[in-house]
């Protein structure tokens, strides 16, 4: 029988899942405050960055550290660059065309249907 709560088992640490993630790798998404867009390539859990790097996000937008963190090869009108963004303030944004990002080709093998493909050696 699989636990369907902590205190079901209460001996064994209870460990966020990735399956609680709403993007996958390859998921083209947009940031919902500050509007830039980007592609998924990788998801921590839970928020595994430095403390510092979340201090330094404003107390009254700071997200939660227990939700999905995305790594987002990432773009606005001036550049392209790497973002770490929390589930919270990510919406999907497939149908707003490819994203301009030097490294895309890199990881992924192009793009089909509002998302990008995965390239074999980068999968898991």
């Amino acid at each position: 029988m699989i636990p369907k709560s902590a205190s079901e088992t209460p001996n064994r640490p209870v460990a966020p899942l990735v399956g609680r993630a709403r993007f996958a790798p390859g998921d083209i998404v947009r940031h919902r405050l500050f509007g830039f867009r980007g592609v998924v390539f990788d998801i921590d859990p839970v928020f595994a960055n430095s403390d510092e790097w979340y201090e330094a996000i404003p107390e009254e937008i700071r997200p939660a550290k227990e939700q999905p963190y995305y790594h987002l090869l990432a773009e606005n009108g001036d550049s392209s660059y790497i973002a770490y963004v929390s589930q919270q303030n990510l919406v999907a944004d497939g149908d707003g065309g490819p994203i301009d990002h030097p490294q895309i080709e890199t990881m992924f093998d192009g793009l089909e249907h509002g998302r990008y493909r995965l390239r074999a050696i980068h999968r898991h």
